[in-house]
C-alpha cells in the first residue's frame, strides 16, 4: 500500500521497510541545490518561481525550493529553518555592495569572485589565550525571539498537514566548525595540538551558546519536528581530520553532550552530517546517539565501502546520502548516475534504513538533467522489494 512521503520517513526512522525509499532533497544546505542548478531546473521543468535563498542568505548560495519544484523532485521532506538576529540580518541587507558578510558570530564570508562566497573572514584567527575569548565582543545573542519565531509557524503548519516528513536544521550546530569559522580552518587544527587547553575553552563556549540557542529552537518546534541535524566535519578525502584518540578527547564529550540535551527536549531523530571518510568513527557515532547518519561520502576512503557499512552499522543507523557529488552527479550521464542510485539503494536500502540523497549540496556543476535522472532512478528502482 502507497505512504504519504512523512509515513515513509518515520516508517525508516524506527527501522522499519516503506513502500519505497525516501528522497531528501531540497530542506537543508547539507541536502539542498545551489542557486544556479536550481535555476536551470526551473527552466528545464517550465516552473515560474523566484530565486529565493534558505535562511534567506543570499551570500551562502543554496536554493528555497519552490513547492512545485519539490513535488517533481519527490523530495519526502520539508525543511523548518532558523533565522539570524534581526539587527544582523538588517545589517547584511544595507551593508556596501560586495563587502564581507558578518553573521551573528562575527564570522564572515568574502566574496572571491562575482556573486561567489567563501567563509573567509575570522575575528579570532590570532587568538591562542583564554583571556582573549573572554574579551571577545562578537559573541552572538541567542535570546532574540526573531530567531525561531518564523520555524515555530512553518514547523505547526507542516504538522498539521501531516504529509512530509519535518526536518528541522538550525544553522550550524557544530561547535568544531564553529571554531574554524572563529580561527580558521589550518588555524583551529593547530592550536588543537599547541594549544590544547585554549582550543577546549573555545569549544565549550560554542557547545554552550549551541546548546541556549537549541532550547530556544527546540521549545519553538518540539512536537512537530521528525528530524533534527547537527554535526561536525570531520573527513577529509582519504583520512580523519583529527587523531581518533583526539576526537574521543576533544570532541566527542561535546557530541555526547549535545546529543543528549537534543534528546532530552524532543523526541526527534539526530541527524549527524560529517563530511569525508569518518569509517573509523561510525561505533563512536552510535554509542553517543547519532541516529542518522549523512552524507556517506562515497568517494572518501573507506566510506566507498557500502557493503561493510551496511553490513556493521545498518542495524543500528539510518543512512541519508551516498549519491556522489563529485563525479557522478557533475560529470555522469543520465544513465549513469540512475545506475549508480540503483545500486546505493540496493545496498544500503537492504531491509529499510535508507534515505537517498545527494552527498552534501548539489553544486553549480550539476546538469538539472542529473538532478531529475536522480529522483527518477529512485521512482523507478526505489519500491521494495528492491532489486
Amino acid at each position: 500500500m502507497a505512504m504519504t512521503p512523512r509515513e515513509r520517513v518515520k516508517a525508516v526512522l524506527n527501522h522499519n521497510i516503506p513502500d519505497r525509499v525516501p528522497i531528501v532533497l531540497g530542506v537543508s544546505n547539507a541536502t539542498g541545490i545551489k542557486m544556479k542548478p536550481y535555476q536551470g531546473l526551473k527552466k528545464l521543468l517550465g516552473v515560474i518561481a523566484a530565486d529565493d535563498y534558505i535562511y534567506d542568505w543570499l551570500e551562502l548560495g543554496t536554493a528555497k525550493v519552490d513547492e512545485k519544484t519539490m513535488r517533481r523532485l519527490h523530495s519526502d521532506v520539508r525543511g523548518v529553518l532558523d533565522r539570524f538576529p534581526k539587527d544582523v540580518q538588517e545589517r547584511n541587507r544595507t551593508r556596501e555592495l560586495h563587502s564581507p558578510c558578518i553573521d551573528d558570530w562575527g564570522t564572515g564570508q568574502i566574496e572571491i569572485e562575482p556573486g561567489v562566497w567563501f567563509p573567509g573572514y575570522h575575528p579570532l584567527a590570532k587568538a591562542t589565550t583564554v583571556e582573549e575569548l573572554e574579551s571577545y565582543t562578537g559573541w552572538p545573542d541567542m535570546d532574540d525571539p526573531y530567531r525561531v519565531a518564523e520555524a515555530s509557524e512553518i514547523a505547526r503548519k507542516l504538522h498539521t498537514e501531516n504529509q512530509y516528513g519535518i526536518m528541522a536544521t538550525p544553522w550550524l550546530m557544530f561547535p568544531f566548525e564553529r571554531a574554524f569559522g572563529l580561527q580558521g580552518m589550518d588555524t583551529f587544527l593547530m592550536n588543537l595540538a599547541v594549544y590544547p587547553e585554549f582550543s577546549e575553552v573555545l569549544l565549550r563556549k560554542n557547545l554552550d551558546l549551541i546548546k541556549r540557542h537549541l532550547d530556544h529552537f527546540l521549545a519553538a518546534v518540539d512536537g512537530y519536528i521528525d528530524i533534527i541535524k547537527i554535526g561536525d566535519d570531520l573527513g577529509t578525502q582519504d583520512r580523519l581530520m583529527i587523531s581518533p584518540k583526539m576526537y574521543r578527547r576533544m570532541l566527542k564529550p561535546l557530541h555526547a553532550e549535545l546529543i543528549a540535551f537534543i534528546k532530552e527536549r524532543t523526541g526527534a531523530k539526530v541527524f549527524f552530517h560529517t563530511d569525508g571518510d569518518v569509517f573509523n568513527l561510525v561505533p563512536d557515532f552510535i554509542e553517543i546517539g547519532v541516529d542518522i547518519l549523512n552524507p556517506i561520502q562515497t568517494s572518501a576512503g573507506k566510506m566507498a565501502n557500502l557493503e561493510e557499512l551496511k553490513a556493521k552499522y545498518g542495524k543500528d543507523l539510518v543512512f541519508c546520502g551516498a549519491v556522489d557529488t563529485q563525479h557522478i552527479l557533475p560529470n555522469g550521464t543520465p544513465e549513469e548516475v540512475r545506475q549508480e542510485v540503483k545500486r546505493v539503494m540496493e545496498i544500503l536500502g537492504d531491509g529499510g534504513g535508507f534515505m537517498v540523497a545527494s552527498v552534501h549540496t548539489i553544486m553549480h556543476e550539476v546538469p538539472p538533467e542529473n538532478i531529475l535522472a536522480m529522483v527518477d532512478a529512485v521512482e523507478e528502482f526505489g519500491y521494495y522489494p528492491l532489486g
